[in-house]
């Protein structure tokens, strides 16, 4: 018995207990239940009481609190806006500065989830200044020996004297005027590579990008104090300049902060920053006593006299999205809780590793490290085998020719979290039987590889070569190159890239070039390049852009053979697709990205200016593509909502995307 019930039953006379002891206690089992009762009726009303305070109330209750303090609901669409109760409980200390930078400032940052930085762009304005409000700041002329705002001008943080804009601020167009106010917005997000080994590319020189290529690196923003009023620079994921790096060099280098080289074992403490562009005698201004450091390129050089056998470096880059592998949380992904049963690391051991677990198993690689090796893997019938980077690493995987994987009737291989460089293979052995391969958060470089200069290595070679009837790949998450899958297969993909390296050439077909390939489903992915299928069985909030290359009079750039089977819908793709019928689709002459270049951080990203058609195409009113669960028009939308009501009279908003 409860103490509940106990005390309830101690409340009755002595004398009804004793009978009810003599009778089997039939009236202490009903004590029993009633304290049960009393216990909810308890929890109900504490409740209640608690309801009716914004810090305790239930989820549920935080927008009825809100409606009576007038709290007008946003897409719930990041971690910020996902519960009411954060906004609804600042609602009013809000409204008491309403109308000022400070707070547009701070709403941006709530409803967007992205770093915000506001601008009243007629404190900028050129103008004769009155004698009672002097504005020293405020030159008419630039200052040519002061090198920062020179640096800075045109972005948010632009500091120099402008004549006046009339344009309208609101369509992006004009910005210096009296009533304007602009919001810049950084959408890329910022991550982390930790301790990676730099790519040698002599005895002296190495690059920091693992995949060796030039590479611009960022800087760690520091959090933002609310008291504090506006962001700065070092409060937003900036790319790191070569005089910015150099002024605050102790801020941005060292553990902990926006990059470190490790030489040997050891943190290089004398850097330099300097211009490490290509000269005519290899890179200009090579070092002679310290190590230098170009942030622009993502370059370092060693003294000759000091020439390390390993350098390991940790930055930071910016991508769109946490996907394609990376520094991130990914657990959710994983098939196998583990422990591993082969763990590998330090670049070396993953052959063995992937021929130890052919009849199933766990392999996880620990770090972000460079595995340079022949690899295959071979699974037996129904073995269910993971090939994973450990949680928030990202090791490169570089290979001579493809990585081949052989399945067989049963088997179920998954490969998470890896950046592959060399291609993959997939074929099977053994008898009759579907098999499945999973790619999640896995890049395929396209082209295979890249060389120095960034460019496609293999431009015409598939990343991705399926060679196996009755199975299905399945990826998810991903980059990948162009894939050749022959046609009793099943391709399904989802908020991935699949980048044939230009719009001219094909991003999925059989082998043989006119031959269709395996049955295709995508959904809110991006495809480059052209596309034959025997079937497409599904096309949903995607984008498929392709297009014929100079004097070029073949077929159809989007192909399905079976024009009565499969569902487009909610996709952009060329006019002249022949595909089952379309379902609210448009043209991708409308689409437009920020950059078609793998490697680069724009990689992928819709260009702001692209009509609303693409940018709220899908069926949920959110971005076609690979990108379209970030919501970005969502969240415009939510800082739009917020402008009305917290916008001062006679003033104008615009917002831009500073990345």
């Amino acid at each position: 018995m409860s103490s509940e019930a106990e005390n309830l039953f101690k409340l009755l006379p002595a004398l009804y207990r004793i009978r009810d002891a003599e009778r089997g206690g039939p009236l202490e089992a009903l004590c029993g239940v009633l304290a049960e009762q009393l216990a909810l009726l308890r929890e109900d009303l504490a409740q209640l009481y608690d309801d009716q305070f914004i810090e305790t109330c239930a989820e549920w209750v935080a927008p009825y609190l809100g409606g009576l303090i007038g709290y007008s609901p946003i897409h719930g669409v990041t971690e910020q806006t996902i519960s009411a109760r954060a906004e609804v409980a600042n609602t009013i200390a809000a409204r008491r500065r309403k109308g000022t930078a400070s707070v547009l400032e701070q709403l941006a940052r709530d409803t967007t989830g992205w770093p915000a930085h506001v601008v009243e762009f007629f404190e900028r304005l050129r103008c004769t200044q009155h004698m009672n409000h002097v504005r020293p700041r405020n030159h008419g002329t630039v200052d040519l020996r002061r090198w920062e705002p020179l640096e800075r001008q045109g972005s948010a943080f632009d500091s120099l004297a402008h004549t006046l804009d009339v344009r309208a601020i609101e369509r992006q167009g004009g910005r210096y005027g009296i009533p304007n106010v602009g919001l810049f917005l950084w959408r890329l997000e910022l991550l982390s590579l930790t301790r990676s080994p730099a790519v040698r590319v002599d005895d002296q020189r190495f690059r920091f990008s693992p995949l060796g290529i030039d590479l611009q690196l960022y800087s760690l923003p520091e959090a933002v104090d609310a008291d504090a009023g506006f962001s700065e620079a070092c409060h937003v994921p900036e790319p790191l300049s070569r005089r910015v790096l150099d002024r605050d060099l102790a801020q941005h280098y060292g553990p902990k902060k926006s990059l470190l080289v490790e030489a040997d074992g050891g943190v290089v403490d004398r850097v330099q920053i300097c211009n490490l562009a290509d000269s005519a005698s290899g890179w200009a201004h090579l070092p002679t006593d310290a190590v230098s450091i170009d942030p622009v390129l993502g370059r370092l050089a060693f003294p000759s006299d000091r020439a390390p056998e390993e350098v390991r470096v940790t930055f930071h880059y910016a991508f769109s999205a946490r996907a394609a592998g990376g520094e991130y949380e990914r657990g959710a992904s994983f098939t196998q809780p583990g422990p591993a049963d082969v763990t590998v690391a330090r670049g070396s051991g993953l052959r063995a590793a992937l021929a130890a677990v052919g009849r199933g198993g766990l392999v996880e690689i620990a770090d972000s490290g460079r595995y340079e090796e022949a690899l295959a893997l071979r699974a037996r019938a129904d073995a269910h085998i993971e090939v994973r980077a450990a949680n928030q690493q990202r090791p490169i995987v570089v290979l001579e020719d493809a990585l081949q994987v052989r399945l067989a009737a049963g088997a179920v291989v998954t490969l998470n979290g890896l950046l592959i460089a060399g291609g993959l293979s997939v074929t099977s052995h053994g008898g009759a039987g579907p098999r499945l391969l999973r790619l999640r958060h896995c890049t395929l470089v396209p082209g295979r590889a890249l060389t120095a200069a960034g460019e496609p290595l293999a431009p015409d070679a598939p990343a991705l070569l399926i060679d196996a009837s009755e199975t299905t790949v399945e990826i998810e998450d991903c980059i990948v190159g162009a894939i050749r899958a022959e046609p009793g297969a099943q391709v399904q993909i989802a908020r991935s890239i699949v980048d044939a390296t230009a719009r001219t050439r094909t991003a999925f077909s059989a082998r043989a070039a006119a031959a269709p390939g395996a049955t295709l489903s995508l959904r809110e992915s991006t495809v480059v390049g052209r596309v034959h299928t025997e079937r497409l069985e599904l096309a949903s909030n995607s984008i498929i852009t392709a297009a014929r290359a100079a004097g070029d009079v073949t077929s159809q750039l989007v192909w399905s053979e079976r024009l009565q089977q499969g569902c487009i819908r909610f996709c952009a793709l060329p006019l002249d697709s022949l595909v089952p019928r379309p379902y609210h689709c448009q043209s991708d002459s409308l689409v437009a990205f920020t950059s078609l270049c793998y490697g680069t951080p724009g990689y992928g990203q819709l260009a702001s200016y692209v009509p609303s058609e693409i940018r709220c195409g899908a069926d949920d009113e959110g971005e076609l593509g690979a990108f379209h669960d970030l919501y970005a028009p969502q969240r415009e939308a939510n800082l739009k909502l917020r402008l009305q009501e917290y916008l001062r009279f006679g003033l104008e908003a615009g917002v831009f995307f500073a990345s």
